[in-house]
Parts: structure tokens; sequence; C-alpha cells
């Protein structure tokens, strides 16, 4: 168990009393002897701060006088951490005990694995387990409308994704990044995009990373809980600002990552959804339709970040357009070398 690999867990708070403090008592309590945990607290004013400062002496904490949003502190913590792994984790997920050793025995895999996500379970907003259990992501994948989607979200957990699977990507709500890859995919000097602000930045992150051939694997022996506040359906319950950046980041990911063989072969299906958001916009939601000025202002500044992320394109435009459905992909991934060894040894003891 290579238990010297470093990991860095960093977490962004903004107004997050009611989770924090179980948040960061589950990750103390990981059996993982490498870690080190930083919080950056985006300007809270309920009462996070108190909280955090009976964890400074376990914890490093970085108290911004301003919200930047959950790509611009995610940056910064990351630009403080020293891990050979990136451990990004909001402040309403409560891991098992073993949660980061399993991340990293599964990243142990193929050196070509630049992300890893366990198996998130719902939690409640009062942080209790449900009585039924439901999934909350088994990894991100993409459909032909270009809406990236939660694997497995809200279905009844009946023991199901229990397989090591290659998946397109990991929700930042709890992903495990190698620290080569951060380094690999970073532009001008960021690793998530701070124009996305807050929502969907992990959905560019992965669609990036594809693009860059790095792979991402699901282990579901990495267990957690994850309290979901954004769910398909549920815009109207959302804040104006939320409702803006989500509209703004659907066309700013796309602008940056989409190929000719993906646009292409969807175009009816992201035009179709396309029309379904101008249209929401237009008549009941418009204070969303400041996202398309920015994007306007912009979009030669967007460009440019394309223009760098496609001159170091590896994977090809048939690879990319194959992660594109209306069901999950997912392709089977090799288990760990310890997994196969203790299948074999209960195997051989059977006999």
């Amino acid at each position: 168990m290579p238990t010297n690999q470093r990991v860095s867990v960093t977490i962004v708070t903004y107004n997050s009393g009611r989770f924090i403090r179980r948040c960061l008592e589950s990750v103390l309590a990981q059996n993982y002897p490498a870690l080190e945990i930083i919080v950056i607290d985006n300007a809270s004013t309920d009462g996070t701060t108190d909280i955090l400062e009976l964890f400074e002496d376990r914890v490093r904490i970085v108290y911004n006088q301003e919200n930047i949003g959950f790509a611009g502190a995610q940056n910064q913590a990351v630009g403080l951490s020293s891990g050979d792994w990136v451990l990004t984790l909001n402040p309403d997920v409560l891991l098992h005990s073993d949660f980061v050793r399993e991340l990293v025995v599964a990243g142990q895999i193929d050196p070509s694995i630049g992300t890893v996500c366990g198996k998130l379970l719902c939690l409640k907003s009062s942080f209790e387990i449900p009585d039924e259990q439901r999934v909350d992501s088994t990894g991100i994948f993409f459909n032909p409308m270009l809406r990236h989607l939660d694997r497995g979200s809200q279905e009844i957990d009946e023991g199901h994704y229990l397989k090591f699977e290659y998946v397109f990507g990991a929700t930042a709500a709890a992903a495990l990044y190698r620290r080569s890859m951060i380094d690999d995919i970073t532009i001008n000097g960021e690793f998530f995009d701070v124009d996305f602000f807050v929502y969907r930045e992990d959905a560019d992150v992965a669609w990036r990373a594809q693009l860059l051939g790095w792979k991402c694997i699901y282990t579901p022996l990495a267990r957690g809980y994850h309290v979901r506040s954004v769910l398909p359906g549920i815009r109207r319950a959302l804040p104006a600002d939320i409702n803006m950046h989500s509209v703004k980041n659907r066309f700013l990911m796309r602008i940056k990552n989409i190929t000719p063989k993906v646009y292409w072969k969807n175009f009816v299906s992201i035009t179709f959804r396309d029309a379904i958001v101008l249209v929401c916009c237009v008549v009941r939601e418009q204070s969303s339709l400041k996202a398309f000025p920015f994007l306007i202002k912009n979009f030669a500044r967007f460009l440019e970040k394309r223009k760098k992320i496609m001159e170091r394109r590896r994977a090809s435009d048939e690879y990319l357009a194959s992660w594109f459905a209306y069901e999950p992909v997912a392709h089977p991934a090799p288990k760990p070398v310890k997994q196969r060894t203790a299948v074999g040894a209960r195997s051989r003891a059977a006999r």
C-alpha cells in the first residue's frame, strides 16, 4: 500500500456552518497517514469561521476577505498544497474512514489515471443517513445534449456499482486528482477555470483531462455521503446567481472543449437543448440572460483558452465522441493488485 504518497485534502467553505465540523472530523479520522488538510473560507458570515478556529491546530485555514468562488478558492488551496494527490472535498461530504486510502490504491492501477472517484450516497441536509439509501454519484457523464449528470444519481442503492470502471470524470464534491495531471491540464495558471466561478467547473476539468489523454477511474471501495443541493428539475428553488452561472457555463464549457465530431454527431440534440435553455431564460428566468453578454464580451479570451487546449490534445475525435450517450458510458477497469490477491486467496481457501 503506497502510503508514502502524500494526499492534500482541499475544502472550500462558504456559509457551511451546518456541515463543516463533521466533514473535518471525518477527514481527520482517515486511516491514511500521509495527509494534509487545507481549508479556504470564502468570507462566510454564518459562523463557519468560529467552527474553523477549533481546527486551526490540525488544519491549515485561510480566511478570504471576499467570495472568489469555488473555482478560484480551490485553485488557491491547490497552490498551497504539497501532495502527490489532491482530494477536492465539499464541506457537505462525510467520508468512511478508508475513503482516501481506497482512492489512492485505485489510482495506482495505471499511471494514465489522473482522477479517481468513489461511491457517494445521499445524505440528508441534517447530516443524517436516510433509511432508504440512494446513490448520489459514481462519476459524471455527458449526454448528447451536453448535459453533465451524476451516474446513478437518486437510484435506490441495491448494492450495485460494484465494479472498478473507467468513467468520464468525477464530481469535485469528492474527487482525487493526480498532481502530475493537475500540472499538465492547467491553463493560464488555473486548474479550475475561474470564469466558471461556481457550478460545472468539475465537468470542465473532466472534459479537458479527457482531451489531454488522462483517465478517470471509479472504485466501489471508497464510500462516502453527500448532501446534494443542486439536482435536475429544482432550478426554481435555486438562487438566481447559481442559475445564471449554470447557463453561462453550459456554453463556456463547449467553447473551450468541444471537438467537431462530438458537435456534429450530436448537433440536433445540442441545438434542441440550447433552444430550451434560451426560451426558459426569456420567459421565466430573465436573471440568467446576463450570461450571454458576458460570453460575448469575453469570447476572444475563451477562444484563446480553447486554442491552448486543442494544441495539446491527445485524444481522437472518435474516442471523445464515444463518451456522449443518453445512458452512462463506462469501461471495465482492472482491480488493484491487493484486491486480485485477496480474491485469489479466498478462492484457494475454498478449495
